[in-house]
């Protein structure tokens, strides 16, 4: 496990299109999954501890978010070929299990994955109501660690805020997690 951290946004930065099979069997699109006030792009995975630590988290705040008018979206980078915890079949298990109430994606040939320049797992892209990146931060300041912050996360109040003003906060600490798994 590599530990990385994203760069810093660049605010304005319009995202890429996207077709990708979901766990509900369902092709979605970047228009599918928007919002009426912006959209949250996650990578995620299903084995990295740095995920499996906010999953509890994310998946509270991330409901509360689409009741503001945010769109949210996962998206499985991984080789899932050479680890096979992240594949298909396995993604149902987690979104079932942890109750995700957004569309979780694999990105079987990782082509969104590279567009989105994604760096590690989470690795979190928040756009506006015009499409125009405001955040690309952390979740929270756990890392790994399994902790309950009764705060809420640096991810939602910043979406939060997008949601009320259209800006994300000028000052982001970079999301820190696993390396992407790429495909040989």
């Amino acid at each position: 496990m590599a530990l990385l951290t994203t760069p810093v946004c660049e605010f304005g930065q319009k995202p890429h299109d996207f077709s990708l099979k979901g766990v509900d069997g369902k092709m979605w699109s970047l228009k599918d999954c928007m919002g009426s006030k912006g959209l949250l792009i996650m990578f995620i995975c299903n084995h990295c501890p740095y995920v499996q630590s906010i999953l509890d988290k994310l998946v509270v705040e991330t409901d509360v978010l689409v009741t503001k008018g945010i769109g949210i979206v996962a998206i499985n980078p991984n080789d899932y070929i050479s680890f096979p915890e992240d594949s298909f079949e396995n993604m149902i298990i987690v979104g079932k299990k942890n109750g995700f109430g957004f569309p979780y994606l694999m990105d079987d040939n990782q082509e969104v994955t590279k567009k989105y320049q994604a760096i590690c797992t989470p690795d979190f892209f928040g756009y506006n109501s015009n499409l125009e990146l405001q955040y690309r931060g952390r979740f929270d300041d756990r890392g790994a660690k399994k902790i309950n912050n009764p705060n809420q996360s640096d991810l939602f109040k910043a979406m939060f805020g997008i949601s009320r003003t259209g800006k994300g906060p000028e000052k982001q600490e970079p999301s820190m997690g696993c390396s992407i798994k790429w495909r040989k």
